[in-house]
């Protein structure tokens, strides 16, 4: 027994120092693949989605190219959805560092790209899937590398909750889609990389002409968000709060405090839903919080009013769903209004916006642009 120790662990310093090598011998590609946080189905736009990360990692010493990533499901071994060519490359994101499109799919050694999937589902969800890679490596071989990951498990487990506010019409700003910058906010807090932001919205009130408020932009009492009630959207616990963060002068750059880890969220509160689930408002008005932390509140009940402290550019509802009490060391996770009403969509934040006929959805997240009304 004691040989066959000393002989396995030569065999892993050897694949260690040499991952070429170990690669000619017949062992798979020294490429990493990690899946953070396993995927949720999601509902939202009149379809049914499957969002998360992949992290890929290069452990080899020489570069490579990513130039495919298949998602199969892991029941049937279906094509779930390819992304390759144009569809790859904006899918991908490179840690640290400010990379052109054209060149993130390039993997030097030692280096991690972030695969930003977001996978239609026809038909029933599967429950588990997992993914094939191809790349190129620099070294010239025509032989692509191919390697085939463990199956990662698909939960179906989704919060139903109520809505944050009440009435509309709300643009739900920076909402859940493939690119939204808060869809891709990877944030590293205490040495681990997070997206508490993954499923966020910036709830913006807007009027007739998509206008989000009247007379002058300097003055916040003049934005239709401000003021309106946030709500509980589910019994719970309060487990944090944060008060007594003077408001910003609306503005891209016009903030009242430096903006920290403390900060950023502004006057907020965390409400502990169960099931391991926190539900987050940020940027209420000073002195409007209602509730203290250790405080048991009801669906529906006043937390605050919304306001404009923060990191925020003018007065909205943050809101999002995670699986820790923390603005942003946690991991977004979706969830389902029980009923909504889609009346139209702008083409982004103070962009053109088009209303066709009211469309009544129930179990579905709001999704990036859209405009809604509540009950």
């Amino acid at each position: 027994m004691r040989l066959l120790h000393a002989v396995a662990a030569l065999v892993v310093i050897g694949i260690a120092a040499s991952p070429s090598d170990a690669q000619l011998a017949g062992f798979p590609p020294a490429i990493e693949v990690r899946v953070p946080k396993p995927p949720t189905v999601a509902h939202g736009g009149g379809g049914t989605f499957l969002p998360y990360e992949l992290h890929v990692t290069n452990l080899m010493a020489q570069g490579i190219t990513l130039q495919r990533v298949d998602v199969l499901s892991a029941d049937h071994n279906a094509l779930l959805t390819t992304l390759s060519d144009s569809a790859l490359q904006g899918a991908l994101a490179r840690v640290g560092a400010r990379i052109p499109p054209a060149e993130r799919a390039h993997v030097g050694p030692g280096l991690r790209a972030v695969v930003y999937l977001w996978v239609p589902v026809d038909g029933k969800p599967p429950r588990a899937i997992r993914h094939r890679l191809t790349a190129m490596p620099d070294s010239g071989s025509t032989t692509p590398l191919v390697l085939e990951t463990p199956a990662v498990p698909v939960t179906t487990d989704i919060a139903l909750i109520a809505p944050p506010l009440r009435g509309g019409v709300w643009f739900a700003a920076n909402g859940p889609s493939a690119t939204s910058g808060h869809r891709r906010a990877m944030i590293p807090i205490y040495g681990t990389y997070y997206i508490a932001q993954r499923f966020a919205i910036d709830w913006v009130k807007v009027d007739e002409q998509g206008r989000t408020h009247t007379g002058d932009s300097l003055q916040n009492k003049n934005y239709y968000a401000y003021g309106n009630n946030a709500l509980a959207v589910a019994d719970g616990i309060v487990t944090e709060v944060k008060d007594s963060i003077p408001e910003n002068v609306p503005g891209a750059n016009s903030r009242a405090v430096p903006i920290t880890l403390e900060t950023v969220g502004g006057n907020h509160v965390i409400i502990d839903i169960g099931r391991g689930r926190y539900a987050f408002y940020a940027h209420l008005q000073p002195h409007s919080i209602t509730v203290h932390v250790g405080d048991h509140v009801t669906r529906g009940q006043i937390l605050g009013l919304v306001g404009n402290s923060g990191n925020s550019t003018e007065p909205h509802l943050h809101f999002h769903l995670s699986d820790a009490s923390s603005p942003l060391g946690s991991e977004g996770v979706p969830y389902e209004l029980e009923t909504l009403t889609v009346i139209g969509s702008c083409a982004g934040f103070g962009e053109k916006c088009d209303r066709g006929h009211p469309a009544v959805r129930h179990r579905e997240m709001p999704f990036a642009n859209e405009l809604v009304r509540f009950p």
